[in-house]
This record gives structure tokens, sequence and C-alpha cells, in this order.
């Protein structure tokens, strides 16, 4: 029998992957970017070694929320004093800071440890379908969504 494979963080080949949010739920867009980031796309998957790939979303005011969310689901964040809680529906968020919106599903999707710390800066979302990456040669996912 042979033993299993483990990656180590410097043999990992990266690449760049493109998601178009427009007109898709928050929800599949943050699960298929966090799967990315996290490199379970890969035959060489490492729980504990960041494996995965940099994802850059677009469109990211255009994505939907199914239901009633945009109107009754509530974003919450917490300066850390007392007092410090702040209540924001998501449809006051869409149309301020989009990218906040996806950020927070991805980050909620990764592990809350040191690994996901890391693995969250290799995301990068934008309003727009334009990006400043063009140098990095993404690719258009166009995998299982």
């Amino acid at each position: 029998m042979g033993s299993t494979y483990m990656a180590k963080p410097g043999e990992v080949p990266r690449k760049w992957w493109i998601i178009d949010a427009k007109d898709k739920p928050l929800g599949r867009v943050a699960s298929l970017a966090s799967r990315i980031l996290r490199g379970k796309h890969k035959p060489t998957y490492t729980p504990s070694c960041d494996s995965g790939d940099s994802v850059i979303i677009i469109n990211a005011e255009q994505v939907k929320l199914t239901g009633k969310k945009r109107e009754q689901k509530i974003f919450f964040t917490h300066s850390g004093y007392p007092g410090g809680a702040r209540y924001t529906p998501y449809k006051v968020m869409l149309e301020r800071h989009p990218e906040r919106v996806i950020e927070a599903a991805v980050k909620g999707m990764l592990p809350h440890n040191r690994l996901g710390r890391k693995l969250i800066k290799h995301l990068f979302v934008y309003r727009g379908s334009t990006h400043p990456h063009q140098a990095q040669k993404p690719s258009v996912w166009q995998g299982g969504e």
C-alpha cells in the first residue's frame, strides 16, 4: 500500500480564476469561491495546507438574493466597543458596498483559523466588470456552478 500524498505549500501550482456574479445567487457564488480558494477542485487537495487558487469576482452589485432576503436579512458588524453593534439591511449594503456582502459570505464558508485568514487574502471582489489583474492572466471559471 502506498502512502497518502500531502501537498506542501511551496509545490502547489497556482492559477487565477474569474467568477461572474451577474444574476447568480449569493450563496452559490460564495460556495464556489470558497471551494476554489480552499483548493477542493484539485486532486492534490490537502486540508491543512493552502493549496487553493486566487479568485476574482466581478459584477458584485448584480448578485441576487432569493426570497425576501434583500429586505429582511441584516448585515451585522461590531466595533469591539460597548454599544458598537451596527445593523444594516442587505438592501442598503448591496447599494453602498456590494463587495463586502460577497466577502462576508465567502469568509463565513472558510475555516475560522489561521488558514482561513490566509485564504481570504486570495479573494478579490469588484463592483463592475473590470479588474486590475490582467497581468496574472486569469481564466474564466467554466466548471460546475
